[in-house]
């Protein structure tokens, strides 16, 4: 779950304890691979591989600009991005070899550079704030706020600025931990569940029985992406108006329809619904009863006594307020706790490799020590095999942090050359905290860290100064370095268990962000032109997560006074609540606390709704099924089929776009009307 980092934690299952070569020759995932030559790093960075990773990025970053601006949940894409990055590979050299001009294999380790560009590239659309903070700052989530909404707490979107911005924030994170990348995977061998996972499903893909499984996985891929894609394309012929469609299909009655209590229909909802852990999903709809089914309609009841009933639906003095800041308040007392926790397991767990270092157990030579088993001898050779220097990610970071304090005031005038100075300096230790504590838990905590300089940055700069958007803004900053930092480490770990060299590793991963930086505002801008209401609620995209943002940045300049009566009383309340509930979370143990919902994911809804959450939660029930019939054909393709379900529905936002800004208009409105209403409308039509 994006808005949250996403846990996923797996068993580390990489490692073979045993001495005997029968035992290894049974177990050992590189005894399998031995008679293959590993490739030298700049082999492993082939054209084949950056052409498609291009391809794939521009489908991958539909699909997370897709969610970003609709809920703002993003799945894991990491085991898509390695499938058809295999089968786009592997096609491409099988029609080589038939026409005998193949001139080199398809390795594991090209299949990584392949997975990690991809990733890269697609992960802009989510760091780089477009459903977020970069959205934020424009006029129409300003317009939704009754204050900070001068120009000097705007920015109108512009193709050229965020691309510039992009270029100059998004590599500091790649060099601010290359320097440790030794100390993370081999000293202290930190698992990176993701990273691991990853490597994991890699490596069965290049092996013979893994390879036919792969094919199989992409069949399924590929038919659910054409009915998912054409599912959305038959839809679109019913929306010719606003909340026209199957989107807006009544499901539970008109009354629940209301409280957006609905099936939407929505191919991308049910395939996230089947990745997303069972218990995101049953959060979710816990938080949309709550806030929906019961909440919303108490406090509605008190207008004219809470807030004045006068104010339109959109005020943040009245019901609106409560739905952003409450929500918001459940997602700091969330992200809070799993800060203090994450950060207090990262201190103590540099203590114990501190403590092991001194009794002489951690090793600092680049010789791998003779206890290791096999796996672990080779991976730590060839992962040690091909050095980054220390000098060049340090001249690296300083030089783009030079660049970028000259350039970001340019771009964001109230954010001063001393603040992004600030920032720079203190944003190493907390990618170090953030890609350890990944390490660790898998929780990466990028979206804390920026709410974290959206306060102390916009109060710095005070309301008078701009400060909301010098807030926004230095959230940007933070969230991207702190970001990439850990999602490079990880890609070290999948690097370091098929083999490949930290140097293609590097390098797929500078030239994925490269992509990034050019074909996220591309996307977004072409949502932002085909779609004109986008960012406004009751919209396709509504982009839930701006207004949040921009509403903790007014919250952090100027205090609780934009709050409407006692709402600040039932924010402490769901701050409490969040910190508690997680707390039992964590002390009920993992048996009980399946049960127990997330704060973060009960917080979604409270502003957009339940609506993706029925959603979601059909996909949990098809998958619980399935897994109840034949739970290794689930296990096995469950997550080929929830891609391609959200790959197809994804990808139709291209042409969609290209149809709105066209002109090209859906023949049909499909709408639902009470009884009532449907007679008032036959009698004004034969009238």
């Amino acid at each position: 779950m994006a808005s949250g980092g996403g846990n996923r934690n797996r068993p580390d299952g990489d490692d073979v304890e045993g001495s005997g070569d029968d035992e290894l020759a049974v177990e050992s995932v590189e005894k399998a691979f031995e008679s293959k030559a590993v490739p030298s790093w700049q082999r492993q960075v082939t054209v084949r591989a950056l052409v498609a990773s291009l391809v794939l990025s521009v489908m991958f970053t539909f699909i997370v600009m897709k969610l970003s601006l609709t809920t703002g949940i993003i799945p894991s894409l990491n085991v898509s991005a390695g499938l058809l990055g295999f089968f786009f590979v592997k096609t491409w050299t099988a029609l080589l070899a038939k026409s005998g001009f193949l001139n080199q294999p398809f390795t594991r380790q090209e299949n990584t550079v392949i997975q990690t560009c991809v990733v890269a590239s697609s992960g802009i659309a989510f760091s780089g704030g477009f459903g977020s903070y970069l959205f934020a700052m424009s006029p129409e989530i300003a317009k939704q706020s009754s204050e900070a909404n001068t120009a000097m707490d705007m920015k109108i979107p512009g193709l050229g600025w965020m691309v510039a911005f992009l270029f100059v924030v998004s590599f500091l994170g790649l060099f601010s931990v290359v320097p440790l990348r030794k100390i993370m995977i081999v000293d202290f061998k930190l698992t990176y569940p993701s990273g691991t996972a990853t490597a994991h499903l890699i490596n069965s893909f290049h092996t013979t029985e893994g390879a036919r499984l792969a094919k199989k996985k992409v069949h399924a891929l590929g038919k659910f992406f054409s009915f998912s894609f054409f599912w959305a394309f038959f839809q679109w012929f019913f929306t010719a108006g606003d909340g026209c469609g199957f989107e807006n299909f009544p499901t539970f009655g008109l009354e629940a329809y209301k409280n957006q209590f609905y099936f939407s229909f929505s191919a991308t909802y049910v395939g996230v619904g089947m990745i997303c852990p069972y218990i995101i999903n049953i959060s979710l709809l816990v938080g949309g009863i709550l806030s929906w089914g019961v909440m919303w309609p108490l406090i509605d009841a008190r207008k004219g006594d809470w807030y004045s009933a006068e104010l339109k639906s959109s005020s943040l003095h009245g019901l609106q307020g409560y739905k952003i800041f409450i929500g918001i308040a459940m997602i700091l007392g969330d992200g809070l706790y799993n800060f203090v926790k994450v950060l207090a397991r990262t201190l103590f767990g540099i203590y114990q490799q501190v403590c092991k270092k001194d009794l002489g157990t951690v090793s600092n030579s680049d010789v791998p020590p003779p206890s290791l088993s096999y796996d672990e001898k080779r991976r730590t050779e060839v992962f040690l095999k091909d050095q980054i220097p220390a000098w060049f990610s340090i001249a690296g970071y300083v030089s783009i942090g030079i660049v970028s304090t000259i350039i970001l005031p340019h771009i964001f005038h109230q954010l001063k050359w001393y603040y992004i100075i600030v920032i720079y300096i203190i944003a190493p230790p907390l990618a170090f905290c953030n890609a350890y504590g990944c390490g660790l838990t898998d929780w990466s905590l990028a979206t804390t860290y920026g709410k974290l300089a959206i306060f102390t940055i916009g109060a710095w700069a005070g309301a008078n100064n701009g400060g909301v958007l010098a807030g926004l803004a230095a959230c940007g900053v933070m969230m991207n370095i702190v970001s990439t930092a850990s999602d490079l480490m990880q890609d070290f770990k999948t690097g370091y268990m098929t083999l490949a060299s930290p140097r293609s590793m590097f390098v797929s991963q500078v030239a994925g962000t490269a992509m990034g930086c050019v074909i996220s505002p591309c996307v977004f801008w072409l949502f932002y032109k085909a779609f004109g209401n986008i960012g406004l609620p009751g919209s396709p995209y509504p982009a839930p997560y701006a207004l949040v943002y921009r509403n903790m940045s007014i919250l952090g300049v100027d205090g609780f006074s934009a709050l409407p009566k006692n709402c600040l009383t039932l924010c402490y309340a769901f701050f409490a609540a969040a910190i508690i509930i997680n707390l039992i979370r964590d002390l009920a143990g993992k048996k009980w606390a399946r049960f127990i919902p997330v704060p973060m994911a009960m917080a979604i809804p409270f502003y957009i709704g339940s609506y993706f959450a029925i959603d979601m939660c059909l996909g949990s029930l098809i998958l619980f099924i399935w897994t109840k019939l034949d739970r290794a054909k689930a296990e096995a393709f469950g997550s080929a089929v929830a891609s391609g379900l959200i790959c197809g529905d994804g990808i139709w936002a291209l042409p969609s776009s290209f149809l709105a800004l066209a002109g090209v208009r859906p023949p049909i409105c499909m709408k639902f009307l009470s009884r009532a209403v449907n007679g008032k409308v036959d009698a004004l039509l034969e009238s």
